[in-house]
């Protein structure tokens, strides 16, 4: 008997008249072209604020000239569920991340240690691997914790950001985490 786990999207309830619009302008102007619905497995769950979140950690202002973005969406991509990534290969992680050659891994694992400093990650070693185990913090709470810094992130950001937020649904962080103290039902 074999089992196999893989991650599926979750079932789909009736369809919007807004994916309906949709899926008509894709048979109107591409019936033949191979559309990315993000459908099936193999595939990761992001915010759709994750541009704007990956803007903000290339600013110069916060990360100097240390662009840690590439290494966030790898760890992103490679995350799974319980916001735990578990790193089995620093030199391939760097690889995804786009750093090659003699200073790939070094070059990785100082973006790491940026992002464990701006609060985006924090890090769990074992043995002699420094990011063996890493908790991806919820982006919201990040940004929540980051704006208490004053001038870390530029107004016009903010603005679109919560204007992205607003139009996508997104709960702001500290309306949507779970109250502490009482039971889960």
């Amino acid at each position: 008997m074999t089992i196999r786990t893989t991650l599926t999207s979750a079932p789909k309830k009736g369809k919007t008249p807004a994916t309906l619009r949709r899926e008509q302008l894709r048979q109107e102007y591409w019936p033949k072209a191979p559309a990315w619905t993000g459908e099936g497995d193999g595939w990761f769950k992001g915010p759709r604020t994750l541009p704007l979140l990956l803007l903000l950690l290339r600013s110069k202002k916060l990360s100097g000239r240390e662009d840690p973005s590439r290494v966030y969406l790898a760890l992103l991509a490679r995350h799974i569920d319980s916001g735990v990534v578990e790193v089995t290969n620093e030199a391939e992680l760097a690889y995804e991340s786009a750093y090659t050659g003699q200073r790939a891994v070094r070059t990785w694992q100082e973006r790491m240690q940026l992002l464990k400093k701006l609060g985006l990650i924090k890090v769990r070693p074992s043995g002699n691997q420094q990011y063996r185990f890493v908790l991806l913090v919820h982006p919201g709470a990040f940004i929540d914790e980051l704006r208490k810094t004053d001038g870390a992130v530029p107004e016009p950001w903010w603005t679109a950001y919560v204007a992205r937020r607003q139009e996508t649904k997104e709960t702001p962080y500290a309306q949507s985490k779970p109250k502490r103290g009482k039971p889960a039902a």
